[in-house]
């Protein structure tokens, strides 16, 4: 992957963690410069995006300390998810994320074609997320 995809994917990644800016522009700005999805590994701290051609770019996440359920809580991660939508009064992505992880999710898969989510807990269990119609 070239340089300059990669300083995007980072800086996305980063503008995430810092809450310096929302998830509708993060996904506009990755569509733009070509990628077509990225996964979240909160285990491994990682973030990969990837190009429509197969390649793709592996970051260095934030470290989250927050354990992970043994099982994935669709409830709590619906209210997580919900929280990040609506951009509730204290939202934060590493906030987001701990909260998801409470609720057993241990990473998840954006794709933009499909524009939805995937959540998976430890067991490989599933919660699906379609991006709200804006």
């Amino acid at each position: 992957m070239n340089a300059l995809l990669s300083d995007i994917a980072e800086s996305c990644l980063r503008a995430a963690e810092s809450d310096g800016m929302a998830f509708p522009e993060i996904v506009g700005r990755l569509m733009h410069a070509g990628f077509e999805s990225y996964a979240i590994d909160f285990r491994r701290a990682t973030a990969t995006y990837y190009l429509p051609d197969g390649d793709s770019v592996v970051l260095t996440a934030h470290l989250h300390r927050a354990p992970i359920a043994p099982s994935l809580n669709a409830a709590a991660l619906r209210e997580a998810i919900r929280e990040a939508q609506q951009s509730a009064p204290g939202y934060t992505y590493r906030g987001f994320c701990e909260k998801a992880m409470a609720g057993g999710c241990c990473g998840y898969v954006v794709s933009f074609s499909g524009r939805r989510a995937v959540y998976f807990g430890r067991d490989a269990e599933t919660h699906v997320e379609c991006f709200l119609q804006r």
